[in-house]
């Protein structure tokens, strides 16, 4: 396994790479161009400086998260083929540059939801929360700005305000996409993309849906085994793949995580292994990477991931807030960087025990 952090740009980060650098056992780093907006092409130069910059710390490029796709591809409306040949120019550009993974989501309108961004707990540290109740109280069209003022500044992934400015507009496009229309939106993106992944060996590692469960009555399919095989088995090769996140599955206790590994085995390209606080039914909060500070065996993840033969970037997700720290709500350095430490602890332990056997 190759592990990594995700980082922002030095521009939108609070962790800066030099840090990220003197984290043991991380090598790369998951990153992207923050400032270009889904649906635009990424020009080769930016992703150049981009990959020196990195390179320049002493990391690699271990993969993107994400090239937003655009809501015309999700939606199915006439322009999608301009967007889908900006998102293939990209993927070209990526893979003249020596980039192979992509992490994305084709959740519509929000790319996650929480209802708090630094809800306290008992110790003292603040972490990103999940209320069913809270969230349907929430005018979706005001969310953006109830939780922007808890971003501690900082513009949050999957809420641009460019995009959430016209909210309204984007829930009227997607008024008739059921989860049957956007799946078939998905696989033909997927088949239109394959291509240039096969040609440059990308592989597309689609991130479950967060929470695991429609949010403002829009569709989900990326939430739970069947759908994920599903996916699978339609645009059944290699290049289309998941990113396995733990605490995404995990946020619903009917998903055996262990399970979900071992059905998808060879297909997971990424994971994001975090863990959280099951507390009733819609309901989580982030925790510690710890077993014992949440609801998932971590030693057990890694466990399968190492059985299953996974040798992708994997790297500690969201968490906690500690010791006072000012940075984006569930991607500070200080739980981030004793996560990373504990699950490539974690991983040089399994392997050490298989080799004893």
């Amino acid at each position: 396994m190759e592990m990594t952090l995700r980082w922002f740009g030095k521009k939108h980060d609070s962790v800066t790479l030099e840090q990220i650098r003197q984290i043991p056992g991380v090598t790369g780093v998951i990153t992207t161009l923050y400032d270009r907006l889904a649906g635009e092409t990424w020009p080769m130069d930016e992703i150049l400086k981009m990959k020196e910059e990195v390179e320049a710390a002493g990391l690699k490029v271990a993969g993107i998260e994400s090239v937003n796709i655009h809501d015309s591809i999700k939606i199915g409306t006439p322009d999608r083929e301009q967007y889908i040949e900006n998102y293939i120019t990209t993927l070209e550009n990526l893979g003249k540059a020596d980039i192979h993974m992509v992490c994305y989501n084709f959740m519509p309108v929000f790319d996650w939801t929480r209802s708090d961004l630094a809800k306290v707990r008992p110790d003292g540290s603040t972490v990103l929360s999940y209320d069913q109740e809270l969230i349907d109280k929430i005018d979706p069209e005001t969310m953006f700005k109830e939780l922007d003022s808890n971003s501690n500044g900082f513009v949050m992934p999957g809420w641009e305000p460019e995009r959430l400015a016209h909210v309204k507009e984007l829930f009227e496009k997607y008024k008739d996409v059921d989860e049957n229309k956007l799946f078939d939106n998905l696989v033909y993106f997927l088949n239109k993309i394959r291509p240039v992944c096969e040609k440059y060996d990308i592989k597309m590692a689609i991130h479950p849906d967060d929470p695991a469960w429609p949010v403002f009555n829009l569709p989900r399919i990326i939430n739970n085994k069947e759908n994920v095989l599903k996916l699978l088995n339609t645009v059944d090769a290699d290049f289309n793949g998941i990113t396995l996140c733990t605490g995404s599955y995990g946020s619903n206790p009917k998903n055996d995580i262990i399970d979900i590994i071992h059905s998808t085995a060879g297909r997971i390209h990424f994971a994001h292994v975090r863990n959280v606080i099951y507390l009733g039914p819609g309901k989580f909060d982030e925790a510690a990477h710890l077993s014992s500070d949440g609801s998932l065996d971590m030693y057990e993840i890694m466990k399968a991931l190492y059985e299953t033969g996974f040798n992708g970037p994997v790297r500690p997700d969201h968490g906690r807030a500690i010791w006072g720290e000012v940075a984006m709500p569930g991607y500070g350095l200080y739980d981030r960087a004793l996560g990373a430490t504990y699950l490539n602890g974690l991983a040089e332990a399994i392997e050490k025990a298989d080799k004893n056997k």
